[in-house]
């Protein structure tokens, strides 16, 4: 699996949320290949070829990271700022999907260079369109520089 493209990166502890995000993407055939990670030490093992992946090539990074706010080890503010400082990581795309209406949470993110925050859906409906919306605008629409994809 390893070998093909990571076209996501999803980070999230909370296996129901994983699950239900996996289907999204699959169900409106968004991702080939996503990774997901449970806590935030093992989303920057990933990035950085440490840990459990260290077979993997890190020049390979994925062309979308969505990134969940409340993660055990190291939170998700945390990760995102590792990933914002790093210059191999810098641009790729972080999409906070979390369940904290926080402000604090929100402008914490947007200083940390987070390119999108959004507070995932109760309702399953909703939240498959929102894991649609997402997939659909940050790896069919956006524009990287180039290098980058």
């Amino acid at each position: 699996m390893m070998e093909s493209e990571v076209e996501i990166l999803l980070v999230e502890d909370n296996p129901n949320d994983s699950e239900l995000a996996l289907r999204a993407l699959k169900k409106n055939k968004i991702a080939n290949n996503v990774v997901v990670v449970s806590d935030g030490e093992e989303a920057l093992d990933f990035f950085f070829a440490r840990g459990k992946f260290s077979g993997r090539d890190a020049e390979k990074v994925p062309k979308m990271v969505l990134l969940d706010l409340k993660l055990p080890k190291m939170d998700g503010l945390e990760v995102l700022k590792v990933l914002k400082d790093h210059p191999s990581t810098r641009t790729i795309p972080i999409i906070m999907l979390t369940s904290s209406k926080e402000e604090n949470d929100i402008v914490e993110s947007y200083r940390l260079g987070v390119n999108s925050y959004i507070v995932k859906p109760v309702d399953f409906d909703k939240f498959v369109e929102a894991v649609r919306d997402i997939g659909l605008y940050w790896l069919l629409l956006n524009q990287l520089p180039p290098g980058k994809r």
